[in-house]
């Protein structure tokens, strides 16, 4: 009986963490429209040119 109430209160204890949902372009800040976007490396882009932009300007600010 003492080992179940050790799992119940661990199960209790522990939240889930939250997963926040993109909603913007992270090179232009556009709405991301659910028709309209292009997924690359975990992230959402409204565009293969802005994935390209903000591939450039993240090489760009790690060479200074």
């Amino acid at each position: 009986m003492a080992a179940k109430e050790v799992k119940e209160g661990a199960a209790e204890g522990e939240a889930k963490p939250v997963v926040e949902k993109q909603t913007n372009c992270l090179a232009c800040n556009k709405l991301i429209k659910k028709l309209k976007r292009y997924y690359r490396d975990g992230k959402f882009y409204c565009s293969k040119k802005c994935w390209r932009a903000f591939i450039n300007k993240s090489k760009s600010e790690e060479t200074k």
